[in-house]
């Protein structure tokens, strides 16, 4: 074992072939639905994907292959767990809004159906029931066996992210979801997202505040990327759950906040006469 100590390299080249299939078969996919099944699912003369699909779908692809490649996959699982919450952040408060905002809602239609698969995310979007699957999941990925156990077990890593994504995608549904029977209104929206924001507090505090390694793995490590001890790698990866993560949240509430009640306001502040009209 210590013989291996001065051949680790963090920073070693490595493939990932099952990323370059999975991210080579979705783009394949999305072409095929847009220019195969795309021109006979839309009334004649409406478009089958607008401009915001198409570089909502290019952003999600390059942050799905972004997270899942080297070198952020390969020193969050070998290295530093900030680099690993970083990962999962891309893969659950990044990616998965922009997948649903490059999903035309007639592509969804088709893939869901209209039977039991579609009253089944009905169900699971409900943001009550999404909401509170996605932070279960969230807490249990923080538990120090589970994180440990998946460091070393390839199917049950990658098992984890599936898992992340999907709830992830169900949890974003009450708000950008292409169903619009599915989505809360501007202020529902606004609280669902202000209490996403609260939860991560409870793992990023215990991460912050955790005397010695969280997690065996992690601290075991023979090589320290960029100096950080474990306890600063812990307190980081609190940093970015939090910190990083709330911000994002808010920014999406700001933004919300005035998009929804800045409307009407130019024309009430406006100088201008109202034009008369002529009896």
């Amino acid at each position: 074992m210590l013989a291996a100590v001065p051949y680790a390299d963090p920073w070693r080249f490595q493939l990932n072939i099952e990323v370059y299939v999975l991210v080579a078969f979705l783009i394949g996919a999305y072409i095929y639905a847009v220019r195969v099944i795309g021109p006979h699912a839309v009334v004649q003369g409406q478009a089958v994907v607008t401009r915001r699909n198409i570089i909502c779908f290019c952003g999600a692809m390059m942050l799905l292959f972004a997270a899942s490649t080297w070198p952020i996959h390969q020193i969050g699982e070998e290295y530093l767990y900030s680099v690993h919450m970083l990962q999962h952040m891309m893969l659950s408060y990044l990616m998965p809004p922009l997948v649903l905002l490059a999903t035309p809602e007639w592509l969804l239609r088709v893939l869901v159906g209209e039977g039991r698969l579609y009253r089944a995310v009905r169900f699971a979007a409900r943001p009550v029931v999404a909401g509170i699957s996605f932070n279960v999941i969230v807490m249990a990925t923080h538990i120090p066996g589970v994180v440990n156990a998946s460091t070393t077990n390839g199917p049950l890593h990658y098992g984890m992210h599936l898992l992340l994504v999907l709830s992830a995608l169900l949890m974003w549904m009450p708000v950008v979801g292409p169903f619009r029977e599915l989505q809360m209104g501007y202020g529902g929206k606004m609280i669902y997202l202000f209490l996403q924001s609260v939860v991560p507090t409870v793992p990023a505090g215990w991460l912050t505040f955790a005397e010695g390694a969280v997690y065996s793995h992690y601290g075991n490590q023979p090589v320290r990327v960029w100096g950080l001890s474990a306890t600063n790698d812990q307190q980081l990866a609190g940093a970015i759950m939090k910190v990083a993560g709330g911000m994002y949240l808010w920014s999406i509430l700001i933004f919300m906040f005035f998009r929804r009640f800045s409307h009407g306001w130019h024309d009430e502040d406006s100088y201008r006469r109202a034009p008369h009209r002529v009896a």
